[in-house]
């Protein structure tokens, strides 16, 4: 059946290439920038995020920054010189990219008034985002229209849970997420910090833990506390290049909610990873609503 608007969304998703290819899923890349080279996330394409993880080890800083209004209208407006448009943006409360997304549809709205140019901040990141990319895809195929869509959207994204720790206190420290002094100690009596995205839709830490193997226990407890039920429904479990530890991960969940449906794991985008650091894990899914 013909649409007459187009689902679209963003790299910080992290929404493997080949779900979006399979459901033509068009995505805005987003840059980050690796020993003084610009690259663009193509969401596992090429392999950057493992080539990215092993220079950030051996002492590479990569940084990400803000994606022009320029470069968004040149995503956008080919697809509204033909259909409506319904843009999934990740988290306002995370970076200032989503004003130039505004500053652009309110260009394009002025220059083409006949079309419908919705965009819903999902408050969401990565895996979070992904599962609501999914549920909407979902619907758009079954052919609900673009109000339903990003109704939808709107009404689940405090739903969309994430929780995560991290390999190294580092990175949080060069993100400006902790002091220099909290790295530093939580380095020396190893506290793994346990993350989540808040209901405004920001990175917070709920609680510490000293150990890699109690934080890894935690996120399994938070997804267990908050799923809801669980029949069927489907995890994703992202890492920074600790395959393992995510198998690990995944084993832990099938012990605890065996009635889940597909847990599918997968490597951290660079973007996300380059403000996370290798050994990052994380356990996402739609649920309760979250609390924080």
């Amino acid at each position: 059946m013909s649409k007459n608007y187009i689902l679209m969304s963003d790299s910080d998703s992290d929404l493997h290439f080949e779900i979006a290819k399979e459901k033509n899923i068009p995505i805005v890349r987003m840059p980050y920038n690796l020993d003084d080279v610009e690259y663009f996330d193509d969401n596992g394409a090429s392999g950057a995020e493992k080539v990215l993880f092993d220079r950030m080890r051996a002492g590479a800083k990569p940084f990400t920054s803000l994606l022009p209004t320029a470069v968004y209208l040149d995503y956008f407006e080919p697809i509204l010189k033909e259909k409506d448009l319904l843009f999934l943006a990740f988290s306002s409360q995370i970076s200032a990219t989503y004003l130039n997304i505004l500053e652009a549809q309110k260009e394009l709205l002025e220059k083409y008034p006949e079309r419908r140019f919705i965009v819903v901040d999902t408050l969401s990141i990565s895996a979070p985002q992904s599962l609501l990319i999914l549920g909407a895809h979902a619907l758009y195929e079954q052919g609900a229209d673009i109000d339903t869509v990003a109704q939808w959207v709107m009404d689940n994204r405090l739903k969309a849970q994430a929780w995560f720790t991290v390999g190294d206190l580092a990175y949080l420290r060069r993100g400006g997420r902790i002091s220099a002094t909290s790295a530093i100690m939580g380095t020396m009596l190893d506290i793994k910090p346990i993350l989540t995205i808040s209901r405004a839709g920001k990175l917070e830490a709920q609680a510490k833990v000293q150990g890699r193997k109690k934080a890894m226990k935690m996120l399994v407890d938070k997804t267990v506390e908050n799923i809801g039920e669980s029949k069927g429904k489907s995890v994703i479990i992202m890492h920074g290049d600790a395959q393992e530890e995510a198998e690990m991960l995944k084993t832990q969940l099938k012990n605890r909610l065996s009635d889940l449906g597909e847990i599918r794991i997968q490597m951290i985008g660079p973007v996300i990873g380059a403000h996370a650091g290798p050994g990052t894990l994380n356990i996402s899914f739609i649920g309760n609503e979250r609390t924080a």
